[in-house]
């Protein structure tokens, strides 16, 4: 990797509690029961107020092709102009693969055609569009270009990350397909690869190891995050219960393989003859025992997709990792929200910015993506990496001393119980907002 450049929405974009508020209130089909749910979710999402949407969602209108195609146009564009602004001596004209995943959108003519139409890139340029592969699809996308290096000798390539949120907000009151509303949020992220070993003195990272799994063929994995309908007919994203148990089988499968990629023949060992213990006494033995392995003995920094809260403290609990680990997945989810499969490059962001990465260390990105899929990428830091990026004009004021999201604070009295009986229009509630 030579460069990447994520996006940060304006100012009239930002979502902030008042503004979510009248977002929420704006559904006539939610009941008090369904703001309630509404209100415990986002209080503990571990989202916080400078986060950021389209447009049409912020004034309450369905969305246009046009609104659909400037929310793309937006992101798109703004990072690959930075990223051409950088100084890494790549223009447009020297791209020869151009890889763009968005999964919920996919127009005619496509949108890497978008690009090279407002780049003028070359007529021999090798192009893919990459839709339905959910939070991870820029590692799926790495995996792409990775692949097609191999055929092609001194070339570069662009990985464009995105999703398309403005048509797909949820406006029906079903709570497991409401929960997307309170985490999905504007971001993307261009990045810049090459395999030229001319270029090798200007690059950040060097890809190690790649791991993807795939376990569709279970219908209760395949079912457990899918794009549907209610029962009144309004599209959204449902999520199952068995989202949790999908995610723990497909990680536990490509840690599998991952894991005698990077780990020291020892701690393998300890792992190994500890485990032997460990069903010779028919006894389970607490988790501070030391009984998993101790992934920190390969991998220095831990890049756990932003996607909820409970996402990153359930990886975070299962590889033993401490508050530090976790804390740039936490901020970039704090600070920029679920922006699927952008989300990665905002957590590496959060490590570059506060200095964490030096020459030699490694990384690991772990992400999970419907159909079901869990994908994991190791790099290598090839030199210390100090640039402050998208948080710039924020990072000296992270971690906060609290991630609670005010919303109980405005509005906590939605769970009062002698509301119960009350049958209110909440779509003017906060009318005056």
């Amino acid at each position: 990797m030579l460069a990447y450049e994520c996006y940060k929405a304006k100012e009239d974009m930002k979502l902030n509690c008042d503004s979510s508020a009248k977002i929420v209130m704006q559904n006539k089909n939610l009941g008090l029961e369904e703001l309630r749910f509404l209100l415990k979710t986002i209080v503990s999402s571990g989202i916080g107020e400078e986060t950021s949407c389209p447009r049409n969602i912020i004034e309450g209108r369905n969305p246009t092709p046009a609104d659909e195609l400037c929310e793309m146009d937006g992101i798109i564009f703004d990072t690959l102009d930075k990223l051409f602004a950088r100084p890494t001596s790549i223009s447009p004209s020297q791209i020869d693969i151009l890889v763009v995943n968005v999964s919920m959108f996919s127009p005619a003519p496509s949108l890497t055609s978008r690009i090279i139409n407002r780049y003028k890139m070359r007529e021999d340029i090798k192009t893919f569009n990459l839709s339905g592969m959910g939070c991870s699809a820029s590692l799926i996308a790495i995996d792409v270009v990775q692949n097609l290096f191999k055929s092609y000798k001194n070339a570069n390539a662009i990985v464009v990350s995105t999703e398309s949120i403005g048509p797909n907000w949820y406006c029906g009151k079903e709570k497991s397909m409401m929960l997307t509303n309170c985490l999905f949020r504007s971001g993307g992220c261009s990045m810049l690869f090459t395999n030229n070993r001319g270029l090798k003195h200007q690059a950040i990272l060097k890809l190690k190891h790649l791991v993807r799994t795939h376990i569709g063929s279970s219908d209760e994995a395949y079912d457990c995050c899918i794009q549907a309908e209610d029962e009144s007919g309004y599209q959204g994203f449902r999520l199952t219960k068995h989202l949790t148990k999908a995610a723990a089988l497909a990680f536990t499968m490509n840690l599998q393989v991952l894991v005698p990629k990077v780990l020291p023949l020892g701690e393998i060992l300890r792992y190994l003859a500890v485990s032997r213990l460990k069903s010779a006494k028919s006894q389970k033995l607490k988790a501070d025992e030391g009984v998993g392995l101790n992934l920190k003995n390969g991998i220095e920094h831990f890049c756990i997709h932003p996607g909820g809260r409970a996402i990153i403290d359930g990886i975070g609990k299962s590889l033993g990792l401490s508050d530090y680990d976790v804390e740039p997945s936490r901020m970039a989810l704090h600070r920029f929200g679920n922006t699927s499969a952008a989300g990665f490059w905002y957590a590496l962001g959060y490590m570059e910015a506060k200095q964490r990465l030096k020459k030699g260390n490694r990384i690991l990105m772990s992400g999970f993506g419907a159909g079901f899929k869990c994908n994991n990428i190791v790099w290598e830091v090839l030199k210390d990496l100090d640039d402050a990026n998208v948080w710039k004009d924020c990072i000296d004021s992270y971690p906060p001393k609290t991630l609670v999201n005010p919303f109980m604070e405005k509005y906590g009295w939605l769970n009062d119980e002698y509301l119960s009986f009350l049958r209110l229009d909440f779509s003017q509630l906060f009318a005056q907002l």
